[in-house]
């Protein structure tokens, strides 16, 4: 029972840490990068920039919130800042997400996936044994790439 608990309090750590991209359908014949941008989670406690990072995406911290940067620190992470959460995430044949996610509080990496919604929105699922304690979230696109693009311009 004792390891019950801890796992399902481990996961609902790594849903509040991580966002996940939301996936491209099939009908875009897989296009990735239309999941580029920033994401929110639940709590607005983390911000993620998803992107290229070569053969596959991740997603990068780009604004934590001093709790959640605390947190990370408590469990001996410097800052969260620029951190890499999401890693190796590729479209899967039904048009969603999957890949590794790294929860720093935890010092754990889990298996997570990504659906999308609406345009601004996707349900990122995550389980710690199987399918079995499984928890899923709604994030929110905050910044699309075309905002990030103007933004660079000088």
């Amino acid at each position: 029972m004792r390891f019950v608990k801890l796992a399902t309090a481990a996961f609902a750590a790594a849903l509040g840490m991580m966002a996940m991209s939301a996936p491209a359908s099939a009908a875009d014949g897989g296009d990735i990068s239309r999941s580029y941008g920033v994401w929110r989670n639940p709590k607005n406690s983390v911000h993620l920039e998803i992107k290229d990072c070569g053969p596959s995406t991740c997603g990068v911290v780009v604004w934590a919130s001093p709790k959640a940067e605390a947190d990370a620190r408590k469990s001996g992470t410097d800052t969260l800042i620029g951190k890499q959460l999401l890693r190796d995430f590729e479209t899967q044949n039904n048009g969603s997400l999957k890949g590794r996610v790294w929860v720093p509080t935890l010092k754990v990496t889990l298996v997570g996936t990504a659906e999308i919604v609406d345009p601004k929105t996707m349900r990122a699922k995550g389980c710690v044994i199987g399918n079995f304690l499984c928890k899923s979230q709604l994030w929110t696109r905050i910044d699309a790439p075309s905002m990030l693009a103007s933004r660079a311009a000088p």
